[in-house]
């Protein structure tokens, strides 16, 4: 277990909670690359802790199949590509991973979702048989935070049993070694989505108890409908715990593009807006990508920033319209922090404020990911399923992998992500093509908004990130900045070109 190497990252906690507002010298780049102490985090008092609404970072594509569709059906039925689990296996490379024994044995990733599914062990059971993967070592559920009601069948429990399927399955597709512990999160009748304050206390629990390494979270809420900047950082207890105790932190970037929603959840705003946790300095926000695959799960073409919001087809089988609607990879540049010291290099595109997202994985629905359930409100069956809700469960596998090679937990790996990307490590697979620029109608006159997003650039973008993996590669390069923190950049980068 190792907190995060680039900065003293303990010594910028403090004035990361400082309520009400948070300066860039909060945010100071380090004077060396050194590991920092793992010294506890400042807590911030609870009892002001509002609740803000939130909702999972997922879309299904069309009903129920029987059987897993293939990429074939989809497209000859749908207009559309989908993807079944060893497919996105072969498109990252991971089995030559798997060849030589990394499979996030000995790993924990760490589902934290609203409600959870009374299905979710059942489903995981059949969806491992079409994928031909063995049970992970255990699945555990807890609910720290409190008791979770009785499931019951309404469009709410069911959204977040979705969400909890996809995550479960997916993270296990990538690391099948991994121990997976879901954490369940209750919440009052009328709320209507579950409040942040419960999901603090859950994370705070399980950090605490060194319960596991990586955490994926596929739910966002927009930074704008937060009241102010002291409502956002009383709820960032978690993360500051994560952060001086070594565990990594992952957040979807959202489905929106460059857009977001308001509090109402359908209204969107009209101007840019980012998501946090994605946008949270100790976060890692993840954003998507579209493949392009045969049926083997071999790249036709290179990955490209996932933005479905002008396709006819996905728009059909989406929402039952032709569009257009945002259906794009959240990304942009935070309103409520600064520029963090391990994006100094690419200020040029995030200015003085902390960009989003780090990384990306796959999310299109044009190239969604089949997705088994089979809990009591839809039918039972094989749904293709997409947005950052995917990806960020595809990158806790990946981080789980990493873990494995390492020996230890990673903790803030967001320095390290900018460093592969400055030496332009081979694990780094750029996409530079797309962007998040998204349309909609909304209003009482239906009127037609563009909110224009950003495009991808060579290297960093605020559409992509730094770009998404080539894992038997990165893997290796993530493990191996970890284990060497203190060496310096040009020995890094002699290093780093005999892992290829």
């Amino acid at each position: 277990m190792r907190p995060p190497r680039l900065a003293a990252a303990a010594a910028v906690i403090g004035s990361l909670v400082l309520a009400g507002t948070l300066t860039a010298a909060g945010l100071a780049v380090p004077a060396a690359r050194s590991a920092a102490s793992n010294g506890s985090a400042a807590r911030v008092a609870s009892a002001a802790a509002p609740v803000v609404l939130i909702s999972p970072d997922l879309w299904r594509v069309s009903g129920a199949h029987r059987a897993a569709p293939t990429t074939a059906f989809c497209e000859q039925h749908y207009k559309i590509a989908c993807y079944l689990p060893q497919q996105l296996r072969q498109a990252y490379g991971l089995p030559k991973l798997y060849a030589a024994g990394i499979t996030g044995k000995g790993q924990t990733i760490i589902i934290v979702d609203s409600y959870g599914s009374p299905t979710v062990r059942h489903d995981l059971a059949v969806f491992d048989q079409v994928a031909h993967l063995p049970a992970p070592p255990s699945l555990t559920i807890i609910q720290p935070a409190g008791r979770v009601a009785a499931y019951q069948a309404n469009s709410n429990r069911e959204g977040w049993a979705g969400e909890t399927e996809l995550d479960v399955e997916y993270a296990h597709d990538i690391a099948p070694g991994a121990n997976i512990l879901l954490v369940e999160t209750p919440t009052s009748e009328n709320e209507g989505r579950t409040g942040f304050p419960q999901i603090v206390r859950a994370e705070e629990y399980v950090i605490n108890h060194h319960l596991g390494g990586v955490i994926s979270q596929s739910f966002s809420a927009t930074e704008q409908s937060f009241a102010n900047r002291e409502r956002l950082v009383t709820l960032r207890g978690a993360y500051l715990d994560a952060a001086a105790k070594g565990v990594t932190v992952l957040a979807a970037s959202g489905d929106g593009g460059a857009a977001d929603v308001e509090f109402d959840g359908t209204t969107y705003f009209l101007n840019r807006a980012t998501s946090w946790p994605d946008s949270d300095p100790l976060v890692t926000g993840v954003g998507a990508t579209q493949l392009h695959l045969d049926a083997a799960g071999d790249p036709i073409s290179p990955a490209t920033v996932w933005n479905d919001t002008y396709s006819v087809a996905t728009n059909q089988y989406i929402a039952g319209n032709n569009g257009p609607g945002p259906l794009a990879s959240g990304g942009g540049r935070s309103v409520i922090f600064p520029r963090p010291w391990y994006q100094r290099g690419v200020r040029n595109i995030v200015g003085g404020r902390r960009g989003v997202p780090d990384i990306s994985m796959s999310g299109a629905c044009n190239g969604a990911a089949d997705m088994y359930q089979s809990f009591p409100g839809q039918p039972a069956g094989w749904y293709p399923t997409c947005g950052t809700s995917e990806a960020t469960p595809l990158f806790a596998g990946i981080v789980a992998l990493a873990e494995q090679v390492a020996h230890h937990r990673l903790g803030l790996i967001n320095p390290d992500l900018y460093l592969l990307s400055a030496l332009r490590a081979h694990g780094i697979a750029d996409v530079s093509s797309g962007s998040n620029t998204v349309s909609f109608r909304q209003g009482r006159k239906n009127r037609f908004y563009t909110v224009a997003g950003f495009r991808a650039l060579p290297g960093y973008d605020l559409a992509s990130g730094i770009g998404t993996i080539n894992a038997p590669i990165f893997v290796r390069e993530l493990a191996f900045l970890a284990d060497h923190p203190h060496w310096s950049v040009p020995r890094l980068k002699a290093a780093l070109a005999r892992l290829d």
